[in-house]
């Protein structure tokens, strides 16, 4: 059966009639364990010690088995499993396309009768929702907000003090650079994604306001060249004077050797990092938002959705799945997740008590800036050239001086109108 609609209604009468057809006992018809499919196995032990003891506590008669594929290989592997129907009953979703093509080959369920779906935003829900928003296949999970990291004793040190403006964060990295104890700020170039993720997708929002700017580019009313595109990458720009000697050869793993070795002042980032780094330092850490054009302007975040859970259409036990797919949708392990993997922030609009402090600050940034996420994620990259990897290309290139903005802008638009046509 393919329950790509649901309520509990009809779910309880399906397997009422499941069991008097089979003549089972209701508690046999109960005893039965759901297989989590997922791309995270650094996860396990969180879902064996924390999560799967908490769902079956409530839920006796229903056992959660958490079954990860090595991540590099979890679609295709996904994929295989579920053409030969011998995928598990739950299915953790990325964001966005990949996801999207599930469910629109009938390897999805709704969830639009899920009772715990009240529980999110339409920004929340936005990754793993039909492109005209109307019916939902994942519940959200988790996002990951995008800012600046900085070393405490660094700044107190230096006597730089924490910017909110971009003319006191050029200054702050002037201060850094004048020093000479400290390189301004951490991040290189030669991993591409880097440039985009932490440099353009990180301060960008500040410039196209967020989810209105990111829209307006769905819908064709603005474009890659105009100056709310352009303009960010013009202060990426200024970056390359701040970023130290061979940072065009600078990994992704040298810049965070970088700053948790104390050599770095600023890592412009992510969340994901917190859990990372929280064993690595042995310096106090604190974290700020993208700093805005001038005082008094609303301050925009990349709050970006990051993971989801849904129900395999095929799965033989969409009541058990359902009950646990309303518990993913709840306080209790929304902040169960949050606090094992801080830096990992549930997606619930329910206010959720964090205890690592540098968590507990990102977070609280929602409660004054507007949340978007990235630009390129949702759309615009089906097609070739894909605007996500172009944009990490073009995002280096102005780094490191080899194209001018307005020309990573007119590459860009030209890639994008080489084969999207926005809906009328």
């Amino acid at each position: 059966m393919n329950f790509k609609n649901f309520s509990s209604a009809s779910l309880a009468s399906s397997v009422l009639g499941a069991s008097v057809l089979g003549a089972v006992s209701a508690a046999s018809a109960q005893d039965v364990t759901l297989t989590i499919e997922s791309w995270r196995n650094d996860d396990l032990p969180i879902w064996q010690e924390k999560l799967i003891p908490a769902f079956e506590a409530a839920n006796p008669g229903i056992k959660v088995t958490f079954n990860p594929s090595t991540p590099t290989e979890y679609d295709a592997a996904l994929g295989a499993k579920l053409d030969a129907g011998t995928a598990g009953d739950i299915i953790t979703c990325r964001p966005f396309d990949k996801s999207l093509a599930l469910y629109e080959k009938g390897q999805l369920s709704s969830l639009n009768d899920l009772d715990g779906m009240k529980n999110f935003s339409d920004v929340a829900k936005s990754a793993w929702q039909t492109d005209d928003g109307k019916t939902s296949f994942c519940v959200p999970v988790a996002s990951v907000i995008h800012g600046f990291i900085y070393n405490k004793d660094a700044f107190e040190k230096v006597g730089v003090s924490v910017p909110k403006t971009e003319e006191e964060f050029f200054a702050a990295l002037d201060k850094f650079k004048a020093d000479g104890n400290y390189i301004p700020m951490a991040m290189g170039t030669k991993d591409l994604w880097e440039a985009a993720t932490m440099g353009y997708q990180n301060i960008g929002p500040t410039y196209w306001k967020g989810e209105e700017g990111r829209k307006a580019l769905i819908a064709g009313t603005q474009k890659l060249t105009d100056a709310d595109w352009v303009d960010p990458y013009k202060t990426l720009a200024k970056w390359k004077d701040y970023l130290g000697d061979g940072f065009e050869a600078q990994t992704y793993p040298d810049s965070q050797n970088l700053f948790t070795l104390g050599r770095a002042a600023i890592y412009p980032t992510g969340s994901w990092e917190i859990s990372v780094f929280n064993p690595q330092v042995d310096f106090k850490m604190g974290a700020f938002p993208p700093p805005v054009r001038k005082d008094g302007d609303t301050c925009y975040i990349s709050d970006h959705n990051d993971l989801g859970i849904g129900m395999n259409a095929k799965t033989k036990n969409p009541e058990a799945a359902a009950k646990f797919l309303n518990w993913v949708a709840s306080d209790e392990f929304a902040t169960i997740y949050a606090n094992a993997l801080p830096g990992f922030f549930s997606l619930s609009s329910n206010e959720i008590k964090l205890e690592d402090p540098l968590a507990a600050e990102m977070v609280g940034w929602r409660k004054d800036c507007k949340s978007t996420i990235r630009s390129t994620y949702q759309i615009l990259s089906r097609g070739t050239p894909n605007l996500e990897n172009e944009t990490w290309i073009e995002s280096a290139n102005v780094i490191n001086g080899t194209v001018t903005p307005e020309q990573a802008g007119e590459k860009l638009q030209k890639g994008l109108d080489s084969w999207y046509k926005p809906a009328k």
